[in-house]
């Protein structure tokens, strides 16, 4: 029982979560119940609480998480100035003649959304208003074009600048490192987020590919024309029109990615200069008023409080796992696994996607990555491979019923006549497109690694 004491932590942690508890209280209320047991029981060592002071400031002045809020706050900004609304407007004028042409504007615009603010949320609901409305009239089932919003909307997920990247980097760094020392390595390499905003750019426009050519494929046998809603019906986009709303986006996505990919920011920095550069947006589009910066900020400083109460409620709760002995249990565990290194990854990979039927996908990526990862990177996993792996895996955790978040907002703001039952089955094909993804990066890793080795 005591040797099993680990697993029975965490399966105590996902109960607690299921009954409703906020999930940061969860993680360490449940972490110090079991810490309580341990001490009354002389199995465990206080020694690791008495790290946790250090684990916490540690956390709060990691400089690589201070692009948590900067990248939220281009994000919401970048909502608030109404530029979706120009973009889907003139993508699906010029994706007109195309059979599915508006569904394919919908992925597109969604892909540039994802690569401006990458907040799933915001884009959900956004691209659920202005265009869920406009592929019914066009003739799409409501199945379709809700799971089209819904999976368009994870996309912020895997292209980079990414919050979900930002945060598997910085854990991902620590197991990395701590996978070095473990076996004499004194003088480890690093990973950084900037390797992994690189490692996601392929799969990520894989992943648009595919949405493109999924809609394709469902417009070929409709009666539907499918062509795209025109506000003046009949009246083609002018290049001017393009080129006002395309700009903007195009212009933030070089200046934070290629200031990092060119070396002269670190994710951090590039996350500042996108912050500013949303604001300047807002300030062009007349849309920077006080109330709108005030709404920004009261966004902003909920999500990052959100995100940095789940980090220190996932520290107690590792400290606590490792002090049972967690870290030990899980790497017999996986050496008695079939299969070696491959069938620790596959079980890896697949204990993700269950849970992210019932975790977000913070609360994976600080619970579940610190577990797991040093074990797979000491068998001998590319950490960037296996970081990109984990975030196209945690995409699905946004489709996924019944705690699907993506479902939830679309839910929200979708007409009436749009049931539940239809959105859940629209996404269904989206998250196959996402395994089939998975399957192809791990067919062939180089996908992931090839690029970040050709730039550095």
């Amino acid at each position: 029982m005591i040797e099993l004491m680990p697993l029975w932590m965490f399966l105590a942690v996902c109960l607690v979560i299921l009954l409703g508890y906020p999930v940061a209280f969860s993680l360490a209320g449940t972490a110090l119940a079991f810490a309580a047991i341990g001490l009354a029981t002389g199995t465990f060592d206080a020694a690791f609480l008495h790290a946790l002071p250090n684990r916490l400031y540690g956390t709060m002045v990691n400089q690589t998480l201070v692009a948590v809020p900067l990248f939220v706050f281009m994000g919401v900004m970048l909502e608030k100035s109404r530029l979706a609304e120009d973009l889907l407007d003139n993508m699906a004028k010029a994706f007109g003649g195309l059979r599915g042409g508006l569904g394919i504007s919908v992925v597109l615009v969604g892909m540039l959304l994802a690569a401006s603010t990458g907040i799933v949320g915001a884009t959900v609901v956004t691209m659920g208003l202005m265009s869920l409305p406009t592929l019914l009239q066009r003739g799409y089932s409501p199945a379709l074009a809700s799971g089209t919003i819904c999976a368009t909307g994870t996309l912020g997920q895997i292209i980079p600048p990414s919050i979900a990247l930002v945060l598997l980097g910085d854990t991902l760094s620590s197991a990395y490192a701590q996978a070095q020392l473990s076996q004499g390595i004194f003088t480890p390499k690093t990973v950084s987020v900037g390797d992994l905003f690189v490692g996601a750019l392929i799969p990520g426009l894989l992943l648009v590919a595919f949405y493109c050519l999924y809609m394709g494929w469902r417009a070929r046998d409709s009666i539907s024309d499918f062509a795209p809603a025109l506000s003046t019906p009949g009246k083609d986009v002018s290049a001017f029109e393009l080129a006002r709303s395309l700009l903007p986006p195009l212009l933030l996505i070089v200046a934070v990615l290629g200031s990092i990919l060119s070396g002269i920011a670190t994710p951090t920095e590039a996350a500042g200069v996108g912050a500013f550069g949303a604001l300047l947006l807002a300030l062009v589009r007349g849309q920077l008023k006080i109330a709108v910066l005030r709404n920004v900020m009261d966004s902003t400083t909920q999500t990052t409080a959100m995100v940095f109460m789940i980090l220190i409620g996932a520290t107690v709760f590792s400290l606590v796992f490792r002090g049972f002995g967690g870290d030990d249990l899980v790497a017999s565990l996986f050496e008695a696994l079939p299969g070696g290194l491959i069938g620790a990854t596959l079980t890896v990979m697949l204990l993700i996607f269950v849970l992210g039927f019932i975790l977000d996908f913070i609360e994976i990526t600080f619970v579940v990555v610190p577990i797991v990862g040093p074990v797979l990177l000491t068998m001998g996993l590319d950490p960037i491979w296996l970081g990109v792996m984990i975030a196209v895996n945690l995409q699905t955790s946004f489709l996924t019923p019944p705690f699907g978040f993506a479902l939830f907002y679309l839910r929200g703001v979708a007409p009436k006549e749009v049931l539940t039952s239809d959105i859940y089955r629209g996404v269904a094909p989206f998250v196959l497109i996402q395994i089939c993804l998975l399957l192809l990066l791990s067919l062939w890793p180089s996908l992931v690694t090839w690029l970040p080795e050709q730039l550095y």
